[in-house]
């Protein structure tokens, strides 16, 4: 089958790009150093390719995420990298991993969430620090306490947790590392209260100047997006949402059969591949200006947000070369199973 069999909007993955941006980070952070974030791509095909690599471990938003991976066989240390307090969802997890179904661990920052985690029948915790973002973690000086109540609740205190996203997308290497530093130097100190042999946080943005954790938190980097490819990494972008040119104005415009309800912008306006502007999207349209398109061409859009913007299909289709256009050859159809809550 080829790009222009498909129905559009769709997703779609070049084979090369994700085969060379696995390769890269496995050589840069091999097994256990990388604890790859599933809530990147959403799809236990691709989470298959990491186990491949020699990633065994992975990091997960969501239930959701956690559980289609215990499902699918994956992954044989599953980090649930966010507070929750819905007992029972944090039940169905200690039931999975009771059952020998992997290691799960769940973060917590609170005697709210130690509570609703010990109340489940969860084991195991890292503490969340919040190292200067600001989102979910507790205050560095309260780490430890926060340890030892898990601890008074019968919880196993693994380590620590803490993400410098405010740093994620800095472009400036120099003041990202130096936000970078801070914010692992606060990680580090709560460590050190807190106990444990994990030091879990970062993201594709930091992986080549996060030295404190033992475990790289990172995702994005499998197909990376417009917004992180402003770092110059070297990672390259392998994910487009390929749309047809539905209607063309006197003024030379051009209107695709993509727009809001298939990328994500709250990282800006998406790419488009071959030339041209994105003038503006819409809820099913994006119109495109700056070409010479005619009524059924096939044109590619680059997400400036990769996360979000998989979130939204069903399907990632693998295809081998996503420049060819409507004449890439597609090799697999993967489902995007991991949507959901």
């Amino acid at each position: 089958m080829k790009v222009g069999d498909l129905a559009t909007p769709a997703l779609l993955a070049d084979a090369g790009v994700l085969e060379r941006n696995v390769a890269t980070m496995a050589a840069a952070r091999p097994g256990p150093a990388l604890r790859p974030h599933v809530k990147a791509f959403k799809c236990t095909s691709l989470a298959a390719v990491l186990e491949g690599a020699g990633h065994h471990a992975f990091c997960c938003a969501t239930t959701r995420e956690v559980e289609g991976m215990v499902s699918a066989g994956i992954g044989a240390d599953l980090l649930l990298a966010n507070e929750v307090l819905d007992v029972r969802r944090l039940a169905a997890l200690a039931d999975l991993a009771g059952n020998g179904m992997a290691r799960i661990t769940v973060a917590v920052d609170s005697s709210e969430t130690i509570a609703a985690a010990s109340a489940a029948g969860i084991t195991e915790v890292l503490v969340d620090v919040d190292v200067g973002m600001p989102r979910c973690g507790c205050q560095p000086g309260e780490a430890g306490s926060v340890a030892d109540t898990a601890r008074s609740a019968g919880l196993h205190v693994r380590g620590v947790m803490g993400y410098e996203g405010h740093m994620m997308h800095e472009v400036d290497r120099d003041t990202r590392e130096e936000g970078v530093a801070r914010s692992m130097a606060i990680l580090a100190r709560a460590a050190d209260e807190v106990g444990g042999d994990v030091v879990s946080g970062g993201g594709t943005g930091s992986f080549d100047c996060n030295d404190t954790v033992t475990e790289l938190q990172a995702g994005s980097y499998i197909l990376m997006d417009r917004d992180y490819a402003r770092l110059e990494l070297p990672f390259e972008e392998g994910l487009i949402v390929s749309g047809t040119v539905v209607s063309v104005g006197a003024g030379g415009h051009a209107v695709l059969d993509a727009g809001l309800k298939a990328l994500a912008m709250d990282s800006g306006p998406p790419g488009l591949m071959g030339g041209g502007t994105v003038l503006f999207c819409a809820d099913e349209h994006t119109t495109i200006v700056g070409g010479n398109w005619v009524v059924g061409d096939r044109v590619g859009l680059r997400p400036a947000h990769i996360d979000p913007t998989i979130s939204k299909h069903e399907h990632i289709h693998l295809v081998d070369d996503i420049t060819s256009g409507g004449d890439a050859e597609v090799l697999e159809t993967w489902p995007v199973d991991l949507r959901g809550w």
